[in-house]
């Protein structure tokens, strides 16, 4: 067995994945398997020293739209800088597959709309070597990376694929249409999908502001498609919905016939928006009824606010919709702030509506009462008296003023952070509260996506940092659970998530007390010279992927061992 192992990760502190007590081993890996646990005599062709350090399973995450990303791009920054290995894409009803040669402008409109992301960045980078879902995940395939990705089918360009300008108008799908749709669905599965996600929230429009195609599609739709994936024999239901139509408990129970009927799991986005701040624990209750009926119906929730950050190197700002900066953001950074600086510049902008000529479809969502200066470290729950407002009424000044102020500051590089749900009563006791019910995942991180304003990838680093060393709320073992094994076994990836004997060997070796979080910022390397916000880690020692490393201190290898994982699969 020597001469076969290609990596041993020696002396470190085994935090398995599974919630158990951590203890000291080596692990050996050969095949890209983990093959051996313990004190190992023979030397690995590669070896890691991580005396002192933790040993875990790779992060999976869930909740990701890296679906462009993962066809031009070989490094799936910034998930794979916080210890993600495997992340499941796809999510929100919005991808770009399956797709008619007519219909790709359509699917590009609702992606930078829903999810962020400039539309020449995605005319340059996606290739559209495909037209089905499966000629998709080949294209993917054909792409290395340092990552693993799977994805979900979804369903608005299902819909479109289907229905054409119907879809568009969100007219009720016939019977053939969904018969249509199932069909497409149980291909999709046996060619790989791990399922379908959806959306019926109005927060997600084209950037023209159309809504979501699949906004309003019905219960026989919703059923058919959930049909399609039983035919496939595998996948889960992802939704994201306002859960308003005309309540939790109305919307939920469709869902749960939905599930019922079809025999697949499902999960659901949940999150406290700030205009109705108690159906959370209605729709977190239902899940637990479902589960103890026998449902799996889970929440995916949030570890912290999910925020955005404004300023002026991202794409949204208090003032973007205003004439007048309208008139300079495509200048430079420092000729912005220059005219910024202007007293008469300021005068006028101030003046101007900032709401009528925005785009921005969460612009009616924010308000300076949950605005703070973001800084440098990052703060992440900032206290009420630091919000705008506050400072406004302390100083006398008005909330507009104080924001444009804080956008100029440190050469225009500041950020405005505005938590967008979660975070009503200024303090961290709503995630807290999610967390802690067992039957929800850790998740909503959304890399890949909203590349201009949200900036949450690094959701893993935050449940090591905050809620373990800094807080103690949960001991490290049940942290590293809901970070591997837990989101694993909720997308059917019974192959990783653990360090045992046999199981993929995606590891993370982790300087427990140096873990910590970069500041934010902009770079210009998508496609086109699209810019994005990123966020680099400290304190992962090395990433491992299939047994090879792909990080070491944060910096890559160069070693693309990623791959598309094909649907769901057993332990």
């Amino acid at each position: 067995m020597a001469a076969d192992i290609s990596l041993v990760v020696r002396n470190g502190t085994i935090v398995d994945g599974t919630g158990a007590e951590p203890y000291e081993a080596d692990v050996a890996v050969a095949g890209g398997r983990i093959v051996e646990i313990g004190k190992i005599a023979g030397r690995g062709a590669e070896e890691i020293d991580a005396r002192g350090k933790l040993v875990t399973p790779g992060f999976v995450d869930i909740h990701t739209h890296y679906d462009g990303q993962a066809v031009w791009d070989s490094h799936l920054a910034p998930s794979a800088w916080h210890g993600v290995t495997t992340a499941v894409m796809g999510n929100c009803g919005v991808g770009f597959a399956p797709c008619r040669p007519a219909d790709r402008e359509k699917l590009v409109e609702l992606m930078e709309g829903v999810e962020d992301i400039p539309a020449p960045v995605m005319h340059e980078g996606l290739n559209w070597q495909w037209e089905s879902f499966g000629e998709y995940l080949s294209a993917l395939e054909r792409n290395p990376r340092d990552i693993d990705v799977g994805a979900l089918l979804p369903h608005a360009a299902v819909r479109v694929y289907v229905m054409g300008e119907r879809a568009i108008r969100h007219e009720a799908a016939t019977a053939d249409d969904i018969a249509a749709m199932r069909a497409i669905t149980a291909d999709a599965v046996r060619q790989g999908a791990f399922g379908f996600s959806t959306s019926r929230t109005i927060s997600h429009k084209s950037l023209k502001g159309d809504y979501t195609p699949t906004l309003r599609a019905h219960e026989d739709e919703l059923t058919g498609i959930a049909m399609g994936m039983k035919d496939g024999g595998a996948g889960f239901l992802e939704i994201v919905s306002d859960w308003n139509t005309p309540d939790p408990a109305t919307e939920f129970a469709m869902l749960r016939r939905v599930v019922e009927k079809s025999g697949r799991t499902a999960v659901f986005s949940l999150t406290q928006r700030h205009d109705r701040t108690e159906f959370w624990k209605e729709l977190l209750a239902l899940s637990g009824d479902a589960a103890r009926d026998g449902l799996s119906i889970r929440p995916v929730v949030a570890p912290r606010p999910i925020g955005i950050l404004l300023g002026l190197e991202g794409s949204q700002n208090p003032f973007s919709g205003t004439p007048s900066y309208k008139r300079i953001a495509g200048l430079p950074l420092a000729e912005r702030v220059k005219a910024m600086q202007d007293p008469e510049f300021r005068r006028q902008l101030l003046s101007e509506d900032p709401v009528a000529g925005s785009t921005f479809p969460l612009i009616h969502r924010i308000g300076y009462a949950h605005m703070f200066r973001f800084g440098n470290p990052p703060v992440y729950s900032p206290r009420r008296e630091d919000s705008i407002a506050a400072i406004a009424e302390r100083e006398g000044r008005t909330a507009p003023e104080v924001a444009y102020d804080m956008l100029i500051e440190d050469g225009g590089r500041n950020f405005i952070y505005t938590p967008l749900v979660n975070y009503v009563s200024y303090d961290m006791t709503t995630p807290e509260a999610m967390l802690a019910d067992r039957n929800a995942i850790m998740g909503l991180g959304d890399g890949g996506a909203h590349v201009g304003f949200i900036l949450d990838a690094g959701f893993p680093t935050w449940m090591l940092t905050y809620w373990s060393r800094e807080r103690g709320r949960w001991a490290l073992p049940e942290i590293v659970r809901r970070l591997t094994s837990d989101t694993a076994s909720a997308a059917g990836l019974g192959d990783r998530g653990v360090i045992a004997t046999g199981k993929k060997a995606d590891l993370n070796v982790i300087d427990y007390d140096r873990v910590s979080f970069g500041r934010p910022y902009v770079t210009a390397d998508l496609p086109a010279g699209g810019r994005r916000l990123l966020q680099k880690a400290e304190g992962y020692d090395a990433t491992v992927v299939s047994g090879t490393v792909t990080y070491r201190n944060g910096e890559a290898t160069g070693a693309l061992p990623g791959q598309l994982v094909r649907g769901q699969r057993a332990g």
